[in-house]
């Protein structure tokens, strides 16, 4: 009796082995997939507002690894940023905002940078984007917006 009570011990042992081993490694390749599909939409507008200065921004945000989506719009004096990190770099979320912060006035002097990784901020500045793409806005409104 001990020796079959044994038997399926070591049988359900190697099954769950086999499980848990074949469970992980499936998704590991989806999420290679995933990061692989990774693009920014850059914002061409009509000459009253440029995204230029946005535009370089998302580049330079983008090659980060760490960094899995990137929203920027500007004004003349100001520079707003969204990231969106990846789930287990988000214990180093100051970290990263930080130096994506000091990266971008290095880049852009004359700005006043603003990054935020919120999801709200997000959703915000992609709605502003779309409205700058399609040119459904001016100076004035994209200020009062921003503010």
């Amino acid at each position: 009796m001990k020796d079959k009570i044994t038997k399926i011990k070591i049988f359900l042992s190697i099954l769950a082995v086999i499980g848990f081993g074949t469970g992980c490694n499936d998704n590991q390749n989806q999420l290679d997939e995933d990061n692989n599909d990774l693009g920014v939409s850059l914002v061409h507008t009509t000459k009253p507002i440029d995204q230029s200065v946005a535009n370089r921004a998302k580049e330079k945000m983008i090659a980060k690894e760490e960094i899995s989506d990137v929203k920027a719009v500007n004004t003349e004096k100001e520079l707003f940023a969204a990231i969106k990190v990846d789930n287990f770099d988000r214990f180093r979320l100051k970290k990263i905002e930080k130096s994506i912060k000091s990266d971008l006035e290095k880049m852009n002097p004359n700005h006043e940078i603003i990054v935020s990784s919120d999801k709200k901020m997000m959703w915000e500045l992609e709605q502003l984007e779309q409205k700058l793409q399609k040119g459904n806005t001016d100076k004035k409104s994209l200020k009062k917006r921003f503010k």
